[in-house]
């Protein structure tokens, strides 16, 4: 079972809801638009690399993708949340990479089949460490970034989420419950695009998280 720490509390990882097509901007470099309810899909829990850990690239994709997202971790259980008090069951954040085969993911999307082994293969879902909820008492404000060897590649401001923290706590409680270690992939901004064996990502929210990974 993954544990996730934040300060000196440990969680047990449950479920990995990701929400796809939350920034209007990356709707539109996908060809797509955004609807009146989110788009959640789930990873395994095998999916998640932490700190420390090296990004795999699968032989049997030749097109993964990045994707820097806001990541929600959940520290208490709870169903139909409301809204206003959807912050109070936030554990911490990070940052994370939803990593996807963009190759496999259009075929899927070709065949009418689901995403999962474009989304959810071992070692698709890279975190950083957590920050108590503490530290960010206002997520919608925060701004944060993706380097590649020193490049940014893609800049995000919370704001610009069609689906704030809150609204999608209280969307997902109601669908589906929440569970204490359940974590939240928020979505994504513009600028996805592939990554290559010996590059260097690193995220970046302020003066609180700074991690790099290497893609192996």
């Amino acid at each position: 079972m993954t544990t996730i720490h934040i300060g000196d509390r440990a969680l047990r990882v449950a479920n990995i809801f990701c929400v796809a097509r939350n920034y209007l901007a990356h709707a539109a470099e996908m060809g797509s638009s955004i609807g009146p309810e989110p788009v959640v899909f789930l990873k395994p829990t095998s999916a998640l690399l932490q700190e420390g850990e090296a990004i795999p690239l699968p032989g049997w994709s030749s097109d993964i993708h990045h994707e820097a997202e806001l990541v929600v971790a959940i520290g208490r259980s709870g169903r139909n949340v409301d809204r206003s008090a959807a912050i109070s069951y936030v554990a911490g954040y990070a940052l994370g990479l939803d990593l996807t085969a963009r190759d496999v993911q259009a075929q899927a999307k070709k065949n009418g089949q689901p995403w999962t082994l474009a989304k959810g293969y071992a070692g698709s879902a890279a975190l950083t460490g957590f920050v108590p909820a503490a530290a960010i008492p206002f997520p919608g404000e925060v701004t944060y970034r993706l380097e590649i060897d020193g490049e940014t590649r893609q800049y995000a401001e919370a704001r610009l989420m069609a689906f704030d923290v809150p609204a999608l706590i209280a969307w997902i409680s109601e669908r589906f419950g929440l569970t204490e270690g359940d974590l939240i992939f928020t979505g994504t901004p513009e600028g996805v695009g592939p990554i290559h064996r010996g590059e260097t990502l690193r995220l970046v929210l302020g003066g609180l998280i700074d991690q790099s990974f290497a893609v192996a």
